[in-house]
């Protein structure tokens, strides 16, 4: 990443990965990718097991690492926002807005009253339809398929949501340094359907006795070993950890912002969270929608506005959790230097952790509850 780096060397095989041998009388290893059945990314985990209790699990990352942070530079600030979307395609919004205010901070520009709130209402309804797949996913690793079926309906409603909203199902496109653009603005009442069609889906999971015996006790990350990770976002507040960006560093008045938090740190709290989050996040849209109005709220700055250069962060509350981005640029506003921490790089430590003592077919399952962006990792 450094601007006098070498040449990269040419690729020549290398020595295999020193994953931690574990021995004694019983154990084997069960390698699982990094190829794996469906449309995620690559990713490989070896365990080391006694019957079915699992030992140990290392996870092996950084097979699509593409050197992201180095394609931003050299371009101008405002021309990059569609890069920062695809950091990790499920978190358009978050990573669109935590660049965008990192490109604000370091040119000082303001943005509108209307297109902050505007975008903290985007990141509420990313938030959403992230939540309720999840949720789905959950049910239907526990064989609950009817509960994810309803729920793939509810985000496929959000979805087209999206599309009439941004222009985009995955909200692409709304956000970029300066301000917003909305087409539409969602009906409050239509977001208040939808939460409760989701509360009558989790209801009906956690009135389940499968459901609820398979999540409970699952895979527990706790409190302490939460916090000594740095984990955010739904996992470390199913841990008992509190931080959320959107009440440390609000991007309009949200008024008092529920944090919903869990202490058991197992499968049901991750799920819990998720449920809960999906309430708090309906209450923030039903504060936000009705202020705003589709349109274009920015304010450009063009030309060089420093003599040196200068830099900016952004912070921001994504879905998985805290997102920041940093950003260096020229006085004639291009990229020099853009760095990226997506929430993923602190909580894929924690999934081994939290694997630790069970057994092997707790993996799909903890690993949905997890649900980790290797692209976000990986960058």
């Amino acid at each position: 990443m450094r601007h006098d780096a070498e040449p990269r060397p040419p690729f020549t095989e290398s020595e295999p990965f020193p994953f931690v041998i574990v021995q004694g009388p019983g154990v084997y290893e069960i390698p699982v990718g990094p190829v794996h059945a469906g449309v995620i990314e690559p990713g490989h985990f070896r365990f080391s097991v006694v019957g079915e209790t699992v030992l140990k699990l290392k996870a092996r990352l950084w097979y699509v690492h593409k050197g992201i942070e180095k394609l931003f530079e050299g371009h101008p600030a405002n021309q990059r926002v569609g890069l920062a979307e695809r950091v990790s395609g499920d978190t358009a919004v978050g990573h669109a807005l935590a660049y965008s205010l990192a490109v604000e901070d370091a040119l000082d520009c303001p943005v509108p009253p209307e297109a902050q709130r505007a975008r903290a209402a985007l990141l509420e309804l990313e938030r959403l339809h992230n939540h309720i797949a999840d949720i789905g996913a959950i049910c239907n690793d526990v064989g609950y398929g009817i509960a994810y079926a309803h729920a793939q309906r509810i985000r496929e409603r959000l979805l087209r949501l999206n599309q009439r909203t941004t222009g985009h199902r995955l909200l692409r496109g709304a956000i970029f340094p300066g301000g917003t653009s909305l087409r539409a603005v969602p009906n409050p009442a239509t977001i208040k359907a939808v939460a409760d069609d989701i509360a009558e889906i989790v209801d009906s999971a956690l009135n389940h006795t499968v459901v609820r015996d398979r999540l409970t006790g699952t895979a527990v990350l706790g409190l302490q070993q939460a916090a000594d990770i740095g984990t955010l976002g739904y996992i470390a507040r199913a841990s008992g950890q509190t931080h959320d960006a959107r009440r440390a560093h609000p991007l309009a008045n949200l008024g008092e912002v529920t944090v919903p938090v869990r202490t058991d740190g197992d499968v049901l709290a991750r799920f819990h969270i998720r449920a809960d989050e999906i309430q708090a996040s309906v209450a923030i849209l039903d504060a936000l929608l009705p202020t705003l109005s589709p349109a274009t709220a920015t304010i450009r700055r063009t030309g060089p506005v420093r003599e040196q250069p200068v830099s900016g962060v952004g912070i921001v509350e994504g879905w998985r959790g805290t997102i920041v981005h940093r950003v260096e640029l020229d006085p004639d506003a291009t990229l020099t230097r853009v760095k990226i921490v997506d929430p993923s790089f602190f909580n894929w430590p924690a999934l081994p952790v939290a694997l630790a003592d069970t057994i092997v077919p707790d993996f799909p399952l903890t690993n949905k509850s997890f649900n980790l962006s290797y692209a976000g990792n990986d960058l």
